[in-house]
């Protein structure tokens, strides 16, 4: 993706219903052959975003370019563009073949070149057996597939999606995700998706945009976005994390001294550009992924961070348990451990006295 050029543009752009602000002032760029994410809570903007690139909805203010040009004015069946709506809105009495058809016969394609895009369209997507069936025949999956293939057979040079995955149950979801990311990389072209599912986004993009109160809060590749989130939003929105409260005692140039509520004082490594911005007494966010935790029976004799406490809940989820424990301060805190050893009975039990410990460098400041 290193040196492609941006297909998609977007330069200061709002969108309000009435008093509503449901886009505020939104810039970023989208590269070619990008598979690109909107990811936010409903109500954040990220769909209303996406209808603006389609041309369903017009922008107040601000302009999108597509592939150089300008779309201002520019009707929605006249933008080099097409859309994969959640509901897939496949006709219910035509075949597959002639559902991924539809677009072409509209405007009057040649029937030999019809058939042709047709059927590239669905070996791309996997459906050349099923080319007779009628929806009411197939699964979810395949109706979904049946809603891409009649998306890519107009050769758009960028495929939105709105929540595409969203009806699907979750083994079919996860499934999905890895076709999407399969034809993405067979097509190759822009792919633009607009989800709340945390990992759906971190799975299939290569960059994502967090989106809150219809403003871009962060946009990163998701290894980025997941270990360095550069807010109390994001590092909250992204996965999960343990959370406190603290206040700057005194800085060096890579680390911080931060008196934590409930944990006392922490000596927390940071970049240079983030001890240069935060003064003595400034507030902060302390942040650690619940997976960087440890758990033991004793204290970590390696210079980690370790606090005592007792086990308040075990939630088992087959291949992993998250285990919470009630600090001695009256924090809780939240650990992420792997079910690597076969057995039926747990490691760890309700009520027992525990510490846990993680290293400084695992260690987020936030501080927005």
């Amino acid at each position: 993706m290193t040196g492609a050029s941006p297909i998609v543009s977007i330069r200061r752009v709002r969108k309000t219903f009435g008093p509503v602000v449901a886009v505020n002032d939104v810039s970023l760029d989208v590269l070619a052959n990008e598979f690109f994410a909107l990811l936010g809570p409903s109500g954040c903007g990220k769909t209303t975003l996406l209808r603006m690139l389609a041309g369903l909805e017009m922008p107040s203010g601000g302009e999108i370019l597509i592939d150089g040009q300008d779309m201002t004015g520019v009707p929605p069946n006249r933008r080099p563009v097409n859309m994969v709506f959640q509901s897939y809105a496949v006709f219910p009495h035509m075949s597959v073949f002639d559902n991924v058809a539809y677009g072409l016969r509209v405007v009057k394609t040649a029937a030999r070149e019809v058939e042709t895009r047709v059927r590239e369209a669905l070996d791309m997507t996997r459906l050349s057996e099923l080319a007779e069936r009628k929806p009411d025949q197939l699964s979810g999956g395949q109706r979904q597939r049946v809603a891409l293939a009649r998306a890519l057979v107009k050769q758009p040079k960028v495929l939105l999606l709105d929540e595409p995955l969203s009806a699907l149950d979750a083994k079919l979801r996860e499934a999905m995700q890895l076709e999407l990311v399969r034809l993405q990389n067979t097509v190759g072209i822009t792919f633009i998706i607009v989800t709340h599912d945390q990992s759906e986004a971190l799975s299939m993009a290569n960059r994502i945009a967090v989106m809150e109160g219809g403003e871009v809060r962060q946009v990163a590749p998701p290894a980025e976005l997941y270990e360095y989130p550069n807010c109390r939003f994001v590092a909250d929105f992204i996965g999960k994390m343990n959370l406190f409260q603290g206040r700057v005692v005194t800085r060096q140039v890579t680390e911080l001294v931060v008196e934590v509520e409930g944990l006392g004082r922490l000596d927390v490594p940071v970049g240079a550009e983030v001890a240069g911005a935060l003064g003595e007494g400034a507030a902060v966010g302390i942040a650690v992924r619940p997976e960087k935790v440890r758990i033991g029976r004793e204290a970590s004799p390696d210079g980690r961070i370790s606090l005592p406490g007792k086990v308040s809940q075990i939630a088992y989820y087959g291949g992993a348990s998250h285990l919470f424990m009630t600090l001695d301060s009256g924090q809780t805190i939240n650990a992420n451990l792997q079910n690597d050893v076969r057995s039926a009975n747990p490691t760890f039990a309700l009520g027992e006295a525990l510490w846990c410990f993680w290293a400084p460098g695992d260690m987020l400041v936030l501080t927005g």
